[in-house]
């Protein structure tokens, strides 16, 4: 069972989305807060697998919720950021903070439920239809030159190019068809490089590819 917490300050959401995973044999919700403070307090008292995280909450917002959970002892629970506007200024600092992934609020009620089991699997960031402009805006921002991480020497020339795919968006699925190989193989380059980078998902990963500089806007 995947152990899922609500944090939105909206009762009506809180309840609604409750109502969705609860209906899902493999989803189990076990609570929800109405603010970023209490999400924090929630999580650590009933150590959720995955938060549904509003940004624009009272209190505490989701932004620095998040950043509280993924400094916590083994990183804490998946976050998956809920937000209205689909390239919101808040999406790309969460990511930052720790979180794994995001997701529209006004996505299809399979999309959402799909979207938990995804993060709770690690397996990437979410939102299909915006994830790639997500990259490119991400990517284009200014950031401050900083010495290429020696972390990147330990991954091996094919593990460079699978985390390059990975930061431009790419599937598994799309990453074994461009490499020609299997996917099963993919999935084991995706576990090493995080196991090498001592990262906790693929959207850590994206966020590392390019603050790193291993990817560069307009590649």
């Amino acid at each position: 069972m995947i152990r899922v917490l609500i944090a939105d300050d909206q009762a009506m959401v809180r309840q609604g989305f409750g109502a969705l995973l609860a209906a899902q044999p493999d989803l189990l919700v076990v609570g929800d807060a109405a603010d970023g403070a209490a999400a924090v307090s929630q999580a650590r008292r009933l150590d959720p697998d995955v938060i549904l995280m509003d940004v624009r909450m009272p209190v505490m917002d989701g932004l620095e919720a998040t950043r509280q959970l993924a400094a916590s002892p083994g990183g804490g629970p998946r976050v998956l950021i809920l937000t209205t506007f689909d390239l919101d200024d808040y999406v790309y600092e969460a990511l930052r903070a720790g979180a794994s992934g995001f997701l529209l609020k006004d996505a299809p009620a399979a999309d959402l439920v799909q979207a938990v089991r995804v993060v709770a699997a690690g397996d990437g960031l979410l939102a299909p239809s915006v994830t790639r402009r997500l990259i490119a805006e991400f990517a284009a921002r200014p950031r401050a030159q900083k010495p290429r991480p020696t972390a990147l020497n330990a991954l091996t020339p094919r593990e460079t190019e699978v985390l390059r795919l990975i930061a431009r968006g790419r599937s598994n699925q799309e990453i074994a068809a461009d490499l020609v190989v299997a996917e099963q193989t993919v999935k084991t380059h995706v576990g090493r490089i995080l196991a090498k980078l001592g990262l906790r998902d693929r959207a850590q990963a994206v966020v590392f590819a390019y603050e790193s500089g291993l990817v560069a806007a307009g590649e």
